[in-house]
């Protein structure tokens, strides 16, 4: 009776003979411990960058507004290039739900640095009339100097997209900024931020409507015209759109939603992430692999220990559940690692974006109980073959 007292262990008695066996070898528990953390890190990471840049397509929706229409020519019959009627803007915005229209116009002109450069180097810039409401209605802003306005877009003035001024090498708007536009020097008198929502603003060069038409030959057919709905009518309206703006030829009219453009770049993002998770489960797998063979090497390593103890008293139950307890504790400490690497990761590339960072707290309960049923899985094996050894072929075989 005394002896069966003896070995009777409690919980904490198990946690600690279990901690005590992982103490032992320091090394080659951080390094299979490092095995699981890696693929835990790189799923939570996935899992983490997916959720926060999901979260920053929320945000700029909500500060842009999901309600952006945009009606643009398309092609005849004859696969012939359409225009919208010069009156296509007034039409659209006698619909009722409509809150806002405006619109920019192609025009044939190129830009380029300076005077000097050959005419074919135009750094795919488009020279775009456009109108004084335009920043308001698309949500652009102006990142330096200033939008056109009822005088300027009169005159020889431009304002150019982000990446145009990139191309163009002008770094910030001004008097002594200017560019070679349509055979004429224009003063660059404003540059964009990027426009998430109309994304062929940041390759262009934005004149206003009246000097197009007046010195770069600009016919005044508006080439792609922004609408602003009311949230409720947005589809309504965009069903009627088409026949609105062209009621002659509604089959030749183009219609999109760019917020869609957008949420359809999250959905291939996600596809990517499928991947990235596969290939973190991968990770993590071998992770478990490295805990196995730890387990495996320490059970034949500490056959006089088994032996001892099971000479004392000790069950095969308490033998196994030893073992597995070290397995348990061993995922644990890899997982609880690869949370917070995972929750690093996370923060400092949203923290690079600019975005806010978001870790869902499913993923980290999931991933440090994926990597303890890992463990258990992991040293159920060695476990089991610990509390096999009878104690005098574990003293005999050392």
């Amino acid at each position: 009776m005394t002896v069966l007292e003896s070995a009777r262990m409690r919980p904490r008695d198990v946690v600690r003979a279990g901690g005590s066996g992982l103490r032992a070898r320091p090394l080659r528990v951080f390094l299979s411990a490092l095995g699981i953390a890696i693929g835990i890190a790189a799923m939570l990471g996935v899992v983490g960058i997916s959720a926060s840049s999901q979260e920053d397509l929320n945000r700029q929706l909500e500060a842009l507004g999901t309600n952006l229409l945009t009606v643009a020519p398309g092609h005849t019959l004859f696969g012939e290039d359409s225009h919208l009627p010069s009156e296509a803007e007034g039409m659209i915005g006698q619909i009722a739900p409509v809150t806002a229209v405006t619109a920019t116009g192609a025009t044939s002109a190129k830009v380029y640095r300076n005077d000097h450069i050959p005419e074919a180097e135009s750094g795919s810039i488009a020279v775009l009339a456009a109108r004084l409401d335009l920043p308001r209605d698309v949500g652009a802003q102006v990142a330096s100097g200033a939008w056109l306005n009822g005088a300027t877009h009169r005159y020889p003035a431009v304002v150019l997209g982000a990446k145009a001024a990139d191309r163009l090498g002008v770094v910030r708007a001004g008097p002594e900024q200017r560019v070679w536009l349509g055979e004429r020097w224009f003063t660059v008198v404003g540059v964009l931020a990027p426009v998430p929502l109309a994304p062929e603003l940041d390759t262009a060069a934005l004149v206003g409507w009246p000097v197009a038409e007046e010195r770069l030959g600009f016919d005044g057919y508006p080439t792609t015209v922004y609408t602003r709905a009311e949230e409720e009518s947005v589809i309504a309206v965009r069903d009627v759109l088409a026949a609105t703006a062209n009621p002659e030829a509604a089959n030749e009219v183009e219609v999109s939603r760019p917020s869609d453009v957008l949420s359809a770049k999250q959905a291939t993002d996600a596809t990517l992430n499928a991947l990235l998770l596969g290939l973190g489960g991968v990770a993590l797998l071998v992770g478990g692999v490295g805990v196995a063979n730890t387990m495996v090497i320490s059970v034949l390593e500490r056959r006089a220990e088994i032996g001892l103890r099971r000479s004392l008293g000790a069950t095969r139950g308490q033998i196994r559940l030893q073992f597995l307890a070290e397995s348990l504790l061993l995922s644990a400490i890899g997982g609880i690692g690869g949370v917070a690497l995972g929750i690093g990761v996370t923060a400092a590339y949203a923290s690079f974006q600019g975005w806010p960072a978001i870790v869902p707290v499913w993923a980290m309960a999931g991933g440090v109980l994926a990597t303890l049923v890992i463990g258990g899985i992991a040293g159920f094996y060695p476990a089991v073959r610990a509390a096999r050894m009878s104690p005098t072929e574990a003293l005999a075989a050392t």
